[in-house]
């Protein structure tokens, strides 16, 4: 079976390393990529989505990647336990008309114990922002 490490039980050094990994795979925008930190029955809520399985979170990326161009992100562990981590999110992007947008947000995460994210729940708010106030 695959792992991913960082491994659980988390401790606080291990726990920003999942971070800033799903970080750095997320700013890849690269589906494949992303898609390898979660299990293979992976599921998510994203905003009023709901999501199964990683070929799903495949098609759910590719689509969001499609629609929410220069996108750039940054997350913040918020907080953490041996298998669950918590995050703060921030990430801008434009739509294809070239509105600027800034998206807040929280996640959730629960892991298996080779380290694959086995549940996501984000929460996510959009702000239409101009192209000057953009801080990433």
């Amino acid at each position: 079976m695959t792992k991913k490490y960082p491994l659980p039980p988390f401790t606080e050094e291990t726990a920003k390393q999942k971070v800033q990994l799903a970080e750095d795979a997320w700013n890849s925008k690269d589906p494949i990529k992303v898609s390898e930190a979660y299990s293979i029955k992976t599921i998510w809520r994203n905003r009023n989505q709901f999501i199964n399985g990683r070929e799903e979170v495949q098609a759910f990326l590719k689509d969001k990647w499609k629609n929410e161009l220069d996108y750039k992100l940054k997350k913040e562990l918020w907080l953490y336990n041996d298998y669950r981590i918590a995050v703060r999110f921030e990430y801008e992007y434009h739509n294809a008309a070239g509105q600027w947008f800034r998206a807040y947000g929280n996640e959730n995460w629960e892991f298996d114990d080779n380290g694959l994210m086995a549940k996501r729940y984000a929460s996510i708010n959009d702000l239409e922002i101009e192209e000057s106030e953009r801080r990433l």
